[in-house]
């Protein structure tokens, strides 16, 4: 099921550019912030159905971002997944650990894309 509104957190503007024109082409709507501090304003005002946070970004860490939508009780239940660039052994389980609902990492697959994030969708629906 489409239409979701998807928050996505990326100060690269071609992956930015590419994972939103992925998601609005299968019919998902999207908000873009290149920056945690826009992206935690987006989330407190328009409360999506999942975002998808970087981790290394320019003004704070993507953990740390998380941690203060965690401590929020109006975006405390929103399913955010790492977005990152960091596959080395171990950084999945660390994220995850840190709170993440879910690590996808880059390049993404843009044939599987879509798809995970679909699954991460109906996981964040009630009953999901």
């Amino acid at each position: 099921m489409a239409g979701e509104l998807i928050l996505i957190v990326e100060d690269n503007e071609k992956n930015l550019k590419l994972v939103r024109d992925l998601l609005q082409f299968r019919g998902y709507r999207t908000l873009e912030a290149a920056t945690a501090g826009e992206g935690l304003r987006l989330a407190v005002e328009h409360r999506p159905d999942l975002i998808l946070m970087d981790i290394q970004l320019p003004d704070l860490d993507g953990g740390a971002a998380l941690g203060r939508l965690r401590a929020d009780p109006g975006t405390a239940g929103i399913c955010v997944v790492a977005l990152t660039a960091q596959a080395m052994g171990g950084d999945r389980e660390r994220l995850l650990g840190a709170g993440f609902d879910g690590y996808l990492t880059k390049p993404i697959s843009i044939r599987e894309f879509p798809d995970q994030v679909r699954h991460f969708c109906e996981r964040a629906r009630p009953g999901g």
